[in-house]
């Protein structure tokens, strides 16, 4: 018991600095806003930020989910499609040649731009925003999945060879393993970058979302309510981070325990 309290000991110390400035920075916030009388208007004090999240007459929880959901539902799409076309452009050159410049020309269209065009075709549900999502996330998935297909060890590969193993073998026992670090870094990317494609569709059209909160808070001027809507962005973000980092020490323990030696 003591063995495995030591590690969350000293998570908990490395942690306490950065709630300590958090705290801190909210502290300072407070006594600037009352201090030079600063405008609720233009910047709330974190007390009536607080108090908006504590506000009955929001469905905060209802927005935060259906944001989440939205995220999610997005990422999961881009997850699949990217690893999925990743292999193909590894394994076939023709279709690298192929496919690569359209990848390239739909990381480079502007997201908010493309977004009205689903509301046309798709209507105002839930598919244009999971869309928008699956779309913000679907190059960094992509672009470090075939970076770590490529990563496997030549040595390792000549190897198989040699065993006479199937493509599938080789793809399981050797590649695979080599990609998993880039393709969880390609996914902790990508998750916070489907929160801002979720939020960029509920900006166009929406009638529930945190991106919805904050162009109806804005449209009137309840710059609290916008504060309290990314606070909870900020917040829905960093969760999802943490459960890649997670599933990233569950899956390959072996690789964070390497990051830990550096």
């Amino acid at each position: 018991m003591p063995g495995r309290l030591a590690p969350i000991s000293r998570k908990l110390y490395e942690t306490l600095p950065v709630v300590l400035v958090f705290i801190a920075t909210l502290v300072a916030w407070e006594i600037i806003i009352v201090a030079f009388g600063v405008k609720e208007f233009l910047v709330p004090a974190p007390s009536k930020v607080l108090r908006q999240l504590g506000n009955r007459n929001i469905n905060w929880l209802y927005h935060f989910w259906v944001t989440t959901w939205e995220t999610v539902a997005g990422f999961l799409v881009a997850a699949v499609f990217g690893i999925g076309v990743a292999y193909l452009i590894v394994h076939y050159r023709r279709l690298n040649q192929i496919l690569y410049p359209y990848i390239l020309l739909a990381q480079i269209v502007p997201k908010v731009a493309i977004a009205p065009l689903f509301f046309i075709w798709f209507g105002f549900g839930e598919v244009p925003k999971v869309l928008v999502a699956f779309l913000v996330a679907f190059f960094p998935i992509i672009v470090d999945s075939v970076v770590g297909l490529h990563a496997a060890d030549p040595d390792m590969l000549d190897f198989m060879r040699t065993l006479r193993a199937s493509s599938y073998k080789t793809f399981v026992k050797v590649k695979l393993p080599a990609a998993l670090p880039h393709i969880f870094g390609g996914f902790k990317v990508a998750i916070t970058l489907a929160v801002i494609g979720a939020v960029i569709a509920e900006f166009v059209g929406a009638e529930s979302g945190l991106g919805y909160m904050i162009i109806r808070a804005q449209s009137h001027f309840r710059t609290d309510q916008v504060f309290a809507s990314l606070f909870l962005l900020s917040v829905l973000g960093t969760l999802l981070f943490l459960v890649f980092v997670l599933l990233e020490r569950l899956t390959i323990p072996w690789y964070a325990k390497m990051k830990r030696l550096r």
